[in-house]
């Protein structure tokens, strides 16, 4: 149980012509941007966009390295070697920390996207070599990780700093993986649903598995998914349980330097 929260939401993600999400009204809502670097989603120009919308608003920015899959968004499984990987999450890095300097900010932290993600989780090759690819480019670099999931230790033994995600917009299976999208209910589009959700994350460090049982977990962090069409409400919703559960939201590395060491070690 903390009282302080940071809330990030995946944005950045149109290309060209197509329009994905709505990050002018979600941005304000949050505490952390994760911002697509052009390989899932994204071009240079949403990219910097994006980076200039993060910083009128005085929100910590953060890359989104995905798949090169641009038609099926990241989230289709790719067989791909280690070392493409870490060549590939390094290159989308470098990439947005080039537009966020343009834009007079900086990239404060990292997380991987889709399936790349998701195939990580339980890949502890694949999440090595994400780790290597982070620490190479910057070792200050905050890595947003899923809970009990191979990339905490791959990044502990990098010497990242850690920070768990819970994400109020999903359903989650009784082994503690997000349910699959391609199962009915797993995308939470209730806002009131993921406030509930939110707030039993960061007051009760817990979760509810999608048959009823409770996992204690404990998050430093919560995402809204920007590309639902659900996501301004839900983020608001979200924002307005956690003030009234009088969590506090605030950005990520303000939230790493703020919680002691001993809870730091309790969120791994």
């Amino acid at each position: 149980m903390h009282d302080t929260i940071d809330l990030n939401v995946d944005c950045g993600e149109s290309f060209g012509a197509w329009r994905m999400g709505n990050d002018e009204t979600v941005l304000p809502l949050v505490s952390s941007a994760n911002i697509a670097c052009g390989f899932h989603a994204g071009d240079p120009q949403v990219m910097a966009r994006t980076c200039e919308l993060a910083r009128r608003h005085g929100i910590s920015v953060g890359a989104h390295p995905g798949l090169p899959d641009l038609q099926g968004f990241g989230r289709r499984p790719m067989v791909i070697s280690d070392s493409d990987i870490e060549t590939l999450v390094t290159y989308q890095i470098g990439a947005l920390q080039a537009i966020a300097a343009r834009a007079k900010t900086r990239v404060a932290h990292v997380k991987v996207h889709g399936a790349l993600y998701n195939i990580a989780e339980g890949d502890s090759v694949l999440a090595s070599a994400i780790a290597r690819a982070i620490k190479a480019v910057d070792a200050t670099l905050i890595w947003i990780v899923g809970a009990g999931s191979a990339l905490i230790a791959a990044g502990e033994e990098a010497g990242l700093r850690i920070a768990v995600e819970g994400f109020p917009d999903r359903a989650y299976t009784d082994d503690g993986r997000l349910m699959s999208r391609h199962l009915p209910g797993a995308v939470i589009r209730d806002p009131d649903l993921a406030a509930e959700q939110a707030v039993r994350m960061a007051v009760a460090g817990e979760i509810r598995t999608e048959n009823g049982h409770i996992l204690k977990r404990q998050f430093q962090t919560l995402c809204i998914h920007g590309d639902e069409p659900t996501a301004v409400a839900v983020a608001g919703a979200v924002r307005m349980a956690l003030s009234s559960a009088r969590v506090r939201i605030i950005a990520l590395p303000e939230m790493l330097e703020y919680a002691p060491q001993e809870r730091q070690a309790a969120y791994r």
